[in-house]
């Protein structure tokens, strides 16, 4: 069952969002905000899966929104202007619906969010691999290509073994909580590297072979720490 919420300035938008997710059979729709104040609280509080938020919000856009949250949750976007739709999906968002939204479009965004919630839920149950978004796709990692991870702003670029680097829209934070805490492990506030592909650690700098990794101050015990064991 996929929990989600609704942000929307308009009351009515709102009631019609709750109104199509009571007719979808693996959707609980948890409850509703008209400010992302109220709405970001509630996601510290509660773990919910999916989001229904409008772009245009008086306070903050949608987008922003989505932008300064630490939670990891599925969007779908929902807006009446549709010159925000690139940028929504930039945002490797699961769908953009276009007010006023119809069931039979709302059902298909839904199914959309279903497939990517049972991937990822199966990938955290083997274990061996995760699931990002990329360009559009989701895309299969499995753990042990991983070299290393190197944030750029509001990117992570995760480099691959022999394969081409993929850019996916996460935070550190959020891709932390992702991979497993005996395999990988930050090093400094731009990098992640696997335990078990260093090869050697010398004056604050991890070798990983073909690329050096530094070792910030304020990572450094954990680090050794985990690495020493």
């Amino acid at each position: 069952m996929i929990r989600c919420i609704a942000i929307d300035d308009e009351p009515l938008a709102l009631e019609l969002i709750e109104a199509f997710c009571s007719r979808i059979p693996f959707i609980y729709f948890d409850r509703s905000f008209t400010k992302t104040s109220e709405a970001a609280k509630y996601l510290k509080k509660q773990k919910i899966d999916l989001l229904f938020l409008d772009i245009s919000m008086p306070d903050i856009s949608g987008i922003d929104f989505l932008k300064s949250i630490e939670e990891e949750v599925m969007v779908i976007f929902t807006t009446a202007y549709s010159e925000y739709a690139v940028e929504g999906f930039n945002l490797e968002a699961i769908d953009y619906l276009l007010k006023p939204i119809e069931l039979g479009r709302f059902s298909k965004a839904c199914d959309k969010a279903n497939d990517y919630f049972e991937l990822h839920s199966n990938a955290n149950k083997t274990g061996n691999h995760l699931y990002v978004r990329s360009e559009y796709a989701l895309v299969k990692i499995p753990f042990p290509e991983i070299l290393y991870l190197e944030t750029l702003e509001d990117y992570i670029k995760i480099h691959l073994i022999g394969k081409k680097p993929i850019l996916t829209l996460m935070s550190m934070k959020k891709m932390m909580d992702r991979l497993p805490e005996k395999e990988f492990i930050r090093v400094h506030r731009s990098y992640i590297v696997p335990l078990g592909k260093i090869e050697s650690v010398r004056s604050k700098t991890i070798s990983l072979g073909v690329v050096d990794i530094p070792i910030s101050a304020g990572y450094e015990k954990e680090f050794l720490n985990a690495y020493t064991k």
